[in-house]
């Protein structure tokens, strides 16, 4: 079966500064996929490098067999790739109804609209008319989340869910991973917390000052394994 993203040999970085070696990795549709390791490991570097955020020097990054190469980052959204960046990024001033419906602009059809995303973050329904600056990080994550998935993306790209967010924050956001997977989403996202990588994944890839250092499903992971291809150094 045609892998949903295949990334190839990829070299990638920013200006003098390499940041990907080699990297290869494949994502079958319908599959979760957690991309681990420390802060600096080149985890949201190689989401960018999907979304053509950063140019690549060597290799190549197919979606659904075509290569992405010649396509600019809105090209790819039009195609079915939708980025929840680190950070959020919405846009301050506008509603959280604003901020959702600036994620439909591309025009692809399918499921996703406002009332489907605020079936899937309950918590959005007394915020649709609220500016995104006044809501508190597990709020904006869940619109960030919402947004992408209004482009009706049929793999959507999760950078650092988690970061400076509660756990039991987190723990919300997570619970609607499998309800984004079960609308047929195949779904990548970046984590440094190990143990939610291996709850939600069916494979993890740990990455390595910019390599792959291991693959695998949750099931045959080892934490000795885990723990040294995430730190470099034998458990």
């Amino acid at each position: 079966m045609m892998a949903a993203l295949s990334v190839e040999s990829v070299d990638a970085g920013y200006g003098d500064f390499q940041a990907l070696f080699g990297v290869s990795l494949d994502v079958e549709e319908g599959w979760t996929v957690a991309i681990i390791g420390a802060n600096g490991a080149g985890k949201s570097t190689l989401l960018r490098a999907v979304m053509g955020q950063v140019q690549i020097g060597r290799g190549t990054i197919r979606y659904r067999g075509d290569d992405l190469g010649p396509l600019a980052t809105h090209a790819r959204v039009a195609r079915g790739l939708a980025l929840v960046p680190e950070g959020r990024r919405l846009f301050p001033s506008l509603s959280v109804s604003e901020n959702l419906r600036i994620g439909a602009h591309v025009g692809r059809e399918g499921q996703w609209t406002i009332e489907r995303v605020v079936e899937l973050f309950p918590l959005l329904a007394r915020l649709l008319s609220r500016p995104a600056d006044v809501l508190s990080g597990g709020e904006k994550q869940a619109v960030a989340i919402g947004r992408a998935l209004m482009s009706n993306p049929d793999v959507l790209l999760l950078d650092e869910v988690s970061l400076g967010l509660a756990p039991i924050v987190v723990r919300d956001l997570y619970a609607a991973i499998p309800g984004i997977k079960a609308a047929g989403t195949t779904v990548v996202i970046v984590e440094q917390d190990v143990t939610l990588a291996l709850e939600i994944a069916d494979h993890v890839y740990c990455m390595l000052e910019g390599r792959v250092s291991l693959s695998g499903t949750p099931a045959t992971l080892s934490h000795a394994a885990v723990t040294d291809a995430y730190f470099g150094v034998p458990a």
